[in-house]
């Protein structure tokens, strides 16, 4: 039996009830990842699965370099249960390790590769992973050495297994050895349960310490067949191209889930950079794609359309940081066969609202979407702990078959972000409209408290990004003796005239008539604003940035 069984967050009687019903119900199937492979496999062997730029991997190649890699794990001791760090850029050997992992019910635990010793270390530890798949060098960073260096102080840590790179003899191994086509043993063992953990995924760390979201198969196949059919609407003839981290969230169900259950393509592209990004979408015939909010406006000041074809593109999914209306206008305007759809989720739940290409298109300008897959429960609780009226203000909670069993290691904070009833409080602040169309409004503890009166940062910030001379915005506090806090503002210029302070008050008092104390009284105008891999602006750097600008101009 593998270790850490003790940390697998426990169910309530409720939650299995509702399980029982999710399964009677059919919104949970059993049937595997690694089903949906060997179908198509045998179907059409020849085509093309993913491509990442470098390498492309056919239906049938996948499948055996994955089983010859599931059979290398269980060589390495590594069995059903065991937790297995996966440190790798968009890359082909993601999704090879990952339907190994599956195959022989090991736990995948994604990292994302920004993330360097102090945060590894953590998540090693805390996952009490036994083995690790990380890149040699990428973007001028040994990630080998790095783990090579932690190794002392991971004690669970037997193996670290190297992708495109040279492989250290007696300290870390060469992934291409261990699916060499030499290696002739496919592993057929049976695989897990789809109610046992499948995946630990880490939140974003905006705040803290990152927690573990333990998944099953149950609740992220969920949410791979509902954004499939609920929203995108996925065929075999479609190409997802895929920017966003895999090891996260978004890129694991929309960028391997989603088009491997449907018998579609994929395209990876590990670092962005929209001018190749652009052209890779052309290239490859992309028809989806699923990114952060500020890839989008990237992306089109890059194209022409004399020079890009991208006739092809049906749909955009947007998720991570506000949407500008004037943006889903642009994107219809200049890309006619193209939706841009807003998502809204986290690690907990995967997928939340969302719009789907059914929605008209003032719904994407005004709302963040509403309850799009089928079984999901979604209210707004005011702090009086009542049901929200329509357009009332309140932390949004979900309930429903994509949720997370629990934080991993931790059950007293499962227990204080999910009650009794199975709900999920996820700390964000929204309202609820007619037709059930949620706009999530901001965090509960993205306050700022100025003179005893709370400011919404997000309300803020979502006024600031209309104007024209403004790309990105986020809103922050910062400390002052008389009023507790006032409010910073941090601005991406959109082009090469920046906003005063001056004419931002001045757009905000009287187009958008905020009130006054609402209305910002520092300005700090940067190239980019720290964000997280997933698009979320890091506000505890943007805090410290502040104190830092605040303490160097004090007496």
């Amino acid at each position: 039996m593998s270790t850490g069984t003790t940390k697998i967050p426990v169910l309530s009687d409720g939650d299995r009830q509702r399980a029982a019903d999710y399964l009677r119900s059919g919104l949970w199937h059993d049937k595997p990842l690694t089903a949906y492979l060997d179908e198509f496999a045998q179907a059409d062997p020849d085509r093309v699965f993913v491509t990442d730029g470098v390498r492309s991997l056919t239906y049938a190649q996948l499948r055996s370099e994955a089983y010859r890699l599931a059979a290398s794990f269980r060589g390495l001791g590594v069995n059903t249960g065991d937790r297995v760090v996966v440190q790798l850029p968009n890359w082909a050997e993601f999704v090879t390790t990952y339907l190994a992992l599956i195959r022989i019910g090991a736990v995948l635990v994604p990292i994302m590769p920004i993330y360097r010793h102090n945060e590894v270390q953590y998540l090693i530890n805390h996952s009490e992973a036994i083995a690790v798949v990380t890149a040699g060098n990428f973007r001028n960073f040994d990630y080998q050495q790095m783990y090579r260096d932690l190794r002392g102080n991971c004690p669970s840590l037997k193996d670290i297994i190297v992708a495109r790179g040279e492989a250290f003899p007696g300290s870390t191994i060469a992934f291409e050895d261990l699916v060499h086509p030499d290696r002739t043993e496919l592993w057929e063992g049976e695989e897990a349960p789809a109610d046992a953990p499948h995946a630990i995924v880490y939140t974003s760390g905006t705040e803290a310490r990152p927690k573990g979201c333990c998944h099953t198969w149950h609740t992220i196949g969920f949410n791979v067949r509902g954004l499939s059919r609920d929203v995108l609407r996925v065929t075999a003839a479609d190409v997802m191209f895929m920017p966003s981290p895999i090891t996260h969230s978004t890129g694991l169900v929309l960028g391997v889930g989603v088009p491997l259950a449907a018998g579609a393509a994929l395209h990876l592209m590990d670092a962005w950079e929209p001018n190749e990004g652009v052209r890779r979408m052309v290239q490859y015939g992309a028809t989806m794609t699923a990114t952060a909010t500020p890839f989008v406006r990237m992306a089109l000041d890059t194209y022409d359309k004399e020079e890009h074809d991208l006739s092809a593109m049906r749909v955009w999914l947007c998720a991570g940081a506000p949407i500008p209306p004037a943006l889903v206008e642009e994107v219809s305007e200049r890309l006619p066969g193209c939706r841009l759809l807003p998502v809204w989720g986290c690690s907990e739940v995967m997928a939340g609202t969302a719009c789907s290409l059914d929605d008209p298109l003032s719904a994407s300008i005004n709302s963040d979407g509403r309850a799009a897959l089928s079984g999901v429960e979604l209210k707004i609780v005011t702090v009086e702990g009542r049901e929200a009226a329509i357009g009332e203000e309140g932390e949004i909670c979900y309930r429903g078959p994509g949720r997370m069993l629990g934080y991993w290691g931790a059950p007293e904070r499962t227990a204080a972000a999910i009650d009794a009833d199975g709900w999920y409080h996820t700390s964000d602040l929204a309202r609820m409209a007619e037709g059930g169309y949620i706009r999530i409004t901001g965090r509960i503890k993205d306050i700022i408290i100025r003179g005893g009166t709370n400011i919404s940062a997000r309300e803020i910030e979502d006024h600031v990004i209309t104007h024209p001379k403004v790309a990105v915005a986020a809103a922050i506090g910062v400390p002052d003796e008389k009023l507790g806090e006032r409010m910073c503002l941090f601005v991406v210029p959109a082009g090469d005239e920046a906003p005063t302070l001056a004419e931002l008050s001045d757009y905000l008092k009287n187009e958008k008539q905020i009130a006054t104390h609402k209305l910002p009284e520092r300005l700090a105008v940067v190239d980019a604003l720290p964000m997280t891999a997933t698009g979320k602006i890091q506000k505890f750097e943007l805090r410290r940035l502040a104190l830092e600008a605040i303490r160097s101009t004090t007496p």
